[in-house]
């Protein structure tokens, strides 16, 4: 096993949207950082032409959320800062939601959360300075139609986030949650350019009339705000936050 001082990041879906901004920019403040996604070509791919070291695990299985854990402190020598990112969105209605993805996605963005925290938690509260950073959303304050999974695993992660920093706290381990509105990732571009075929309408309509309606500034997120975010949450300056649940949601939430 390698030993180094530099603090070691796990950042889970870090090699696209949110979860690679966010691992480029720990890296950019000095930290060693492990970006984990499914093992496809194109993720390690990425993850080679950042300088990250990849992890390729499936966190719809309990198994493999262990292994992650292990595979990078085998790595990196050792673990500090553990993102919870990973997460993926079904639209349907209640009545018509497939149950096996139901399953998955509630695996993926909530119990994957709880398994990859209990498997890290000897080495986060080792340095009394690690660090846990649960990437919810707007949606798990409020509720949107056809998104029940999504709504309830993100409501579900603000709960967890809340818990962990009680039994963290005398450890030096904070614990504390993102809150993004809608972010400008391949995910939500496609979305945009769904719902204008849909619509029969404009990509920049549909931004600005459906996605922004409720939000105070007509603007999408980009995901380097969030990595800002998540910097500031792991840095030093940040030890006395915890249990924060932290909106960046352009006022959407300010109603």
């Amino acid at each position: 096993m390698q030993t180094t001082e530099r603090r070691v990041a796990l950042v889970t879906g870090g090699t696209s949207g949110i979860g690679l901004a966010i691992a480029k920019r720990l890296q950019e403040d000095g930290l060693q950082v492990a970006a984990l996604d499914l093992d496809r070509p194109e993720a390690r791919s990425v993850a080679e032409e950042h300088g990250l070291c990849f992890v390729g695990a499936d966190l719809a299985q309990r198994a493999e959320c262990r292994r992650a854990v292990e595979e990078t402190v085998q790595a990196l020598g050792g673990l500090d800062v553990l993102v919870n990112n990973a997460g993926f969105q079904h639209i349907d209605p209640i009545r018509d939601f497939p149950e096996d993805t139901w399953d998955t996605m509630l695996h993926v963005m909530l119990t994957a959360p709880f398994l990859l925290s209990r498997y890290a938690w000897d080495h986060l509260t080792r340095s009394g300075q690690g660090r846990i950073v649960n990437v919810a959303s707007i949606h798990g304050h409020v509720a949107s139609p056809f998104k029940s999974a999504y709504v309830s695993a993100k409501h579900g992660l603000i709960g967890l986030t809340r818990t962990a920093a009680l039994e963290a706290g005398e450890q030096g381990l904070t614990v504390n949650a993102i809150c993004p509105g809608y972010v400008r990732t391949p995910l939500v571009e496609s979305q945009l350019a769904d719902q204008a075929r849909t619509r029969g309408i404009s990509v920049e309509e549909v931004e600005q009339r459906v996605m922004l309606e409720p939000a105070a500034i007509k603007r999408l997120l980009d995901p380097a705000d969030i990595a800002a975010l998540a910097s500031y949450v792991v840095s030093p300056a940040a030890w006395g936050m915890t249990g924060a649940v932290l909106d960046l949601d352009l006022g959407w939430t300010a109603r």
